[in-house]
């Protein structure tokens, strides 16, 4: 083969080799990529158990009643009948204020009733034997009916001069000094009922409607084992919007020398048993920006579905929709593991028989 010869064979040869070499490299783009392994995971089946429906929650106890002792008028005190500390009975004089003045006037306006009083039985009798007219006679009657309301006014006066207690209770520190000048603002006193003791706490909205009143609760204070019984007494009607609870309160049966108005307790309250209960792990929750969901295991495949959540324990959290019983959820993985992925169990966990 000559030279010239040569080259005309590797010019004609060289096309083909490129058009090999091309479709060769379009074949290997064009193949499609193997399929991914699936995800080795461990996984619970749900079922029913039996759920105890008990909460603690904080609260605090409280007098029955308290209230702040405050005039109705401002004046001088004069006398100081309450020993601070000490148990005062419902009516008993607390304070007196200077009602000398007033007294005076009340003596000056009797005075004048009485006169009033017999001028208008004269002519009383002077109207039987027309010696008068009827509007002199209604005159006079009319002027004692003015001093009789003039009266009664003034004794209102006086009577506020008077602090009693409005109930039977224990009287807190003294405000003030005998011979001190009080006005309606100044608070003399607190009252306490200390005998018997009131429970304030609050429960969450999702167990509103499961406080009913005239139910028994019980409760702990710092410093003590004992378990102290209460009664519901009544609920607020509505449900606070900055924390989603509802106030309740309740009256304390019991008249134990550890119990303190101030006291913080800890209520306990057992609100039913759910008998088919869906529990699962609490490590199986996958929390979202509006709510919360769980990976299921549908077919092969992991399925991200919403679920809504009940009471929670150490370990466990109780399902009220979005699963069902026999539901197969994934336990690990959840974070590698992407929706409508194909995954393969590793570990199948049932639920604990009560």
């Amino acid at each position: 083969m000559t030279h010239q010869k040569k080259w005309l064979f590797i010019a004609a040869f060289l096309p083909l080799l490129f058009a090999a070499c091309k479709s060769s490299t379009n074949e290997k783009k064009d193949a499609p990529n193997p399929p991914a392994a699936p995800s080795k995971v461990d996984a619970y089946i749900v079922a029913t158990a039996t759920l105890e429906d008990d909460i603690e929650v904080p609260g605090s106890l409280a007098p029955f009643e308290e209230t702040n002792i405050q005039p109705e008028i401002s004046g001088k005190i004069t006398g100081i009948f309450f020993k601070e500390g000490a148990m005062v009975n419902k009516g008993s004089l607390l304070v007196k204020l200077y009602d000398a003045d007033l007294q005076a006037q009340h003596k000056k306006l009797q005075v004048q009733l009485a006169i009033s009083k017999k001028t208008e039985e004269r002519q009383a009798e002077l109207l039987k034997i027309n010696g008068i007219s009827q509007q002199d006679y209604d005159l006079s009657l009319l002027s004692v009916k003015n001093l009789q309301a003039d009266i009664d006014i003034l004794q209102t006066s006086i009577g506020k001069t008077s602090l009693t207690a409005p109930f039977s209770g224990k009287a807190g520190f003294r405000n003030i000094s005998l011979g001190a000048y009080i006005n309606p603002q100044t608070i003399v006193t607190t009252i306490r009922e200390v005998n018997r003791l009131k429970l304030k706490f609050t429960v969450p909205e999702r167990y509103s409607s499961k406080i009913m009143s005239g139910s028994a609760v019980h409760f702990k204070i710092d410093g003590s084992n004992d378990l102290f019984p209460a009664t519901i007494l009544a609920t607020e009607n509505d449900i606070a919007e900055d924390t989603r609870s509802m106030k309740v309160k309740a009256i304390v049966n019991s008249a134990s020398a550890k119990l303190f108005g101030g006291a913080f307790a800890k209520v306990q309250l057992s609100l039913g048993k759910n008998e088919t209960a869906l529990m699962i792990p609490t490590q199986a929750i996958i929390p979202q920006a509006r709510g919360k969901k769980v990976m299921a295991y549908r077919g092969g495949f992991a399925s991200l579905e919403a679920v809504t959540t009940g009471v929670r324990d150490t370990s466990m959290i109780e399902i009220t929709n979005g699963l069902k019983a026999g539901d197969t959820i994934l336990i690990t993985g959840l974070l590698s593991t992407k929706p409508n992925a194909p995954v393969k169990l590793n570990t199948i966990v049932a639920a604990k028989k009560d």
